[in-house]
């Protein structure tokens, strides 16, 4: 039987062992989605904590319970987390989900796709596929990952199966997870191709064929300059309804009345996370050595990267409104994960206002219900309760998360000035609430006469 045809059937009836490098975020749901499906699955890290906790049926992402995973692991279990790389020899099937973050010269950063790539090499044999999922610039499958698995002397579609398919994860959305959201699929050859949208179709509903590894690349990349060329755009129109003294939120809600031709973004503190800030550089990088710039994407970089100090200057304008200086001020930030309810802090904008705070004079703590410690300029903090007594004593609460269990109504209550750029003070409070932009909120008297 051929190579492409054996390895087919062996996916079909969920007899293939499937191999996954890298269980965070991206990784570990998909580890279990195969392994719920009835696949042996192993699951690859370099983390001993991480493979540890897993195999004793402990999860460290929010997306994945404890509960759930232990039903897998174990004597007997399907999934199995483990540190030993030569062990992708028994996968037949070989996903790579790591990391691809950019250099402090917003470069692509592609050293733990090649670190996974030369494990993966080190034990390839004829017969298996290998996906990569790893967001990444158009051209990195064909011309890094399948030069450096030829080194073994297979060919890529003829001895060994190569694909793209990005991966398509946000962290905490109770609706759209790895089953239902639908999977794009680009193969290096038919064979590959067919392989892969198998492979995938064992456990998500919808699998989208593209014709090439490169059309995979650039629809991510596509996916989310979309998103932060919009967010670049609402942003600035922040700025405008500033300068015009008009509430953004009632601006965007109005203009989402309109039943075609429109869809909502919001503004906020910045970009954060292991996508939108990064994505759209990798193409921006990858048309400068072609000779093209990207100027929609580098002016909403631009424009996005700015607003932690737009924050900063709400918050000043807030102190001055009540006499105080920033320097030597109380602050309390609240939250300091890129979005609500998930522990991830990359990239996070409320990193950076926090330091630009600082930097000014401010005396700066912060509560985050998801993230107990944080590591700023090479020191550890720890998130402090969020009590009464603690958001009297602040000048100024600056709300950079809005996490979802947060208690909004002991912020107003007790809060003097809160600075709220991702509107979550939607009810009126004895505070005094500044947005990201346009007039701000006076105090309810009638609540500070009854309190």
């Amino acid at each position: 039987m051929a190579r492409d045809a054996d390895l087919l059937a062996r996916i079909e009836s969920h007899d293939a062992v499937v191999g996954i490098i890298g269980l965070g975020y991206v990784g570990l749901p998909l580890a279990v989605a195969f392994s719920e499906a009835g696949f042996r699955t192993l699951g690859f890290d370099v983390k001993p904590a991480i493979t540890d906790g897993l195999n004793a049926g402990r999860s460290h992402i929010t997306d994945v319970t404890s509960e759930r995973l232990a039903r897998l692991t174990g004597e007997g279990g399907p999934f199995e987390a483990t540190l030993e790389f030569d062990r992708l020899a028994e996968a037949d099937v070989v996903v790579i989900c790591v990391p691809t973050p950019l250099s402090k010269t917003d470069d692509p950063d592609l050293s733990f796709v090649v670190a996974a790539t030369e494990a993966v090499r080190s034990t390839l044999r004829p017969g298996q596929l290998v996906v990569l999922e790893s967001t990444t610039y158009p051209g990195t499958t064909r011309d890094i990952v399948q030069p450096m698995l030829e080194e073994t002397g297979l060919v890529a579609g003829q001895d060994f199966f190569l694909s793209f398919s990005p991966e398509r994860v946000d962290p905490a959305n109770p609706t759209w997870h790895i089953e239902n959201t639908p999977k794009v699929v680009g193969g290096m050859t038919p064979s590959c191709h067919q392989l892969t949208t198998a492979l995938y179709g064992e456990v998500i509903d919808t699998i989208v064929e593209v014709s090439s590894p490169e059309a995979a690349e650039l629809a991510k990349l596509l996916e989310n300059t979309f998103r932060a060329v919009n967010i670049g755009l609402v942003n600035e129109m922040a700025v405008v309804a500033d300068r015009l003294g008009i509430d953004i939120w009632e601006v965007i809600e109005a203009a989402a009345t309109k039943p075609y031709g429109f869809m909502k973004f919001f503004p906020g503190p910045g970009l954060g996370g292991h996508c939108i800030p990064v994505d759209p550089l990798f193409l921006a990088w990858k048309m400068k050595t072609l000779q093209y710039r990207t100027r929609f994407i580098e002016l909403a970089a631009e424009v996005n990267g700015e607003m932690p100090r737009w924050v900063v200057e709400r918050t000043v304008e807030a102190l001055n409104d009540a006499l105080k200086p920033l320097n030597g001020s109380d602050v309390l930030v609240l939250g300091v994960s890129y979005k609500p309810d998930v522990d991830d802090v990359r990239e996070s904008p409320a990193l950076d206002i926090i330091k630009i705070l600082r930097q000014r004079g401010a005396v700066v703590e912060f509560h985050d219900p998801f993230v107990a410690e944080l590591e700023i300029e090479g020191a550890t903090e720890r998130s402090v309760e969020l009590t009464a007594e603690r958001l009297e004593r602040s000048d100024a609460v600056v709300i950079t998360t809005d996490h979802s269990d947060v208690d909004y109504g002991l912020v107003g209550r007790h809060a003097n000035v809160v600075v709220d750029p991702r509107n979550a003070m939607t009810e009126a409070c004895e505070a005094v609430v500044y947005p990201i932009a346009g007039p701000s909120r006076a105090p309810d008297t009638e609540a500070r006469q009854t309190a």
